[in-house]
C-alpha cells in the first residue's frame, strides 16, 4: 500500500508536497506531482498532469471535491472523488460522497456512503469548428475525386 513496490505504481509521480498533521488549509489547492496529506483541507483539491498522485493518510481529512489521475485514500473525505486512472481505498478510508474511477482497488474495512461510478474514459473536450481535429475529420469524410 504505502511505499510498497506494486505493479501499477510505475509512472506515478513521487511525493513532492507534504501537508503535516496539525495543519488545516481553508481554500482550494492545485498541485503537480505528488501531494501527501496528513492534515486537513477544507476546499477542493485538483491535480495537474496525468502522472499526479494524491495520498490521504489515515490522519488526513478533506471536506471538498478531489480531482486527480491517481489517488490513495486512507482517511476521511466529505465530497466527491474523481479519479481518471487509479483509485485505491485503503482500510481506514471513510468517504461520504460519490466516487468516479477507471480502476478501483478497495481494501476490506474501507467505507463509502455514496455512488461508485465506473468511467472508462475521462470526459473529453469537444473540438470546435475550424480546429485541426475538425479539419482532419472533414478531409476524411470527403470522397476522393476520380478522373474520368
Amino acid at each position: 500500500m504505502f511505499g510498497s513496490d506494486k505493479k501499477g505504481r510505475n509512472g506515478m509521480a513521487a511525493i513532492t508536497t507534504l501537508i503535516a498533521d496539525g495543519t488545516t488549509i481553508r481554500g482550494d489547492i492545485e498541485f503537480e506531482g505528488g501531494l501527501h496529506l496528513d492534515g486537513a483541507i477544507e476546499g477542493a483539491i485538483a491535480a495537474r498532469g496525468d502522472k499526479a498522485v494524491f495520498t490521504l493518510s489515515d490522519k488526513g481529512r478533506v471536506s471538498g471535491e478531489i480531482r486527480a489521475p491517481n489517488a490513495v485514500i486512507n482517511g476521511e473525505v466529505k465530497g466527491d472523488i474523481v479519479v481518471s486512472e487509479r483509485l485505491e481505498l485503503a482500510p481506514q478510508a471513510r468517504i461520504d460522497g460519490n466516487v468516479y474511477y477507471k480502476v478501483l482497488e478497495m481494501a476490506a474495512g474501507a467505507k463509502l456512503s455514496g455512488k461508485m461510478v465506473y468511467q472508462a474514459e475521462p470526459p473529453r473536450q469537444l473540438s470546435g469548428p475550424g480546429t485541426k481535429a475538425d479539419e482532419a475529420a472533414s478531409a476524411e469524410a470527403e470522397p476522393e475525386a476520380t478522373s474520368a
